[in-house]
């Protein structure tokens, strides 16, 4: 499934006020500042992916990645992902065959 900027902001706006936090608290447990925590509720697409990854954990909140079923079997699904990034992307840099 995939998430937008939004939903994630608004699941961790959520959690957080479920959980009684306040802003500043979460700020200060995650080691992050309390501007970023604002700007990470809003949904702002930009946030640096390592405080959105501690901000998550710091609430408990668990994610999942996993890789195309294809890309575990080696060559044949670097085409299979070269051909996804091509289509999503426009002109974007193939990995190497």
């Amino acid at each position: 499934m995939r998430y937008t900027p939004q939903q994630i902001g608004e699941l961790i706006r959520t959690t957080r006020l479920n959980l009684g936090v306040t802003q500043a608290q979460l700020a200060f447990t995650a080691g992050i500042g309390l501007r970023f925590v604002a700007e990470l509720e809003k949904g702002k697409p930009t946030c640096e992916l390592g405080k959105t990854l501690q901000t998550l954990a710091t609430l408990g909140i668990d994610i999942s990645l996993n890789p195309p079923v294809a890309a575990k079997d080696g060559q044949d699904g670097k085409k299979r992902v070269n051909r996804r990034v091509s289509r999503s992307h426009g002109a974007a840099q193939r990995l190497p065959s």
